[in-house]
């Protein structure tokens, strides 16, 4: 490859938008090992309320506080977790359970008001 060459291909590569401008997902001290976080807005912003396991009662409803709900959401609990629409966890409404792996959901694809963690 001569050089003129290798300058045009290295041109386009710098210039390809999306290469290097992709968004960061959160830090991990965003969301602690063993927590569930979710936020308020999409993309990981706005109010963010964490639970750890020992302050939940395993396969219970857990409310978000009045007024609010989840756009966004991170599952480091090690169990799997399932989101409601209905602050009741009423399965009349969008649910939907992520895995306890170290789940990164984004973006909700409805707001969540309430949770259960479930056992293995």
């Amino acid at each position: 490859m001569t050089t003129a060459a290798a300058a045009t291909a290295l041109a386009a590569v710098a210039l390809t938008p999306g290469l290097a401008t992709a968004a960061a997902p959160p830090t991990l001290s965003d969301c602690a090992a063993g927590e569930l976080c979710l936020w308020g807005k999409s993309g990981f912003k706005g109010s963010r309320h964490a639970y750890e396991l020992a302050d939940i009662d395993i396969e219970s409803c857990v409310a978000l506080p009045e007024g609010s709900s989840a756009a966004s959401l991170a599952n480091r609990t090690g169990r799997p977790v399932t989101t409601y629409q209905s602050a009741v966890c009423a399965e009349t409404g969008e649910f939907q359970t992520y895995p306890g792996s170290g789940t990164w959901e984004p973006e909700s694809p409805y707001r969540a008001r309430a949770f259960k963690v479930w056992e293995q």
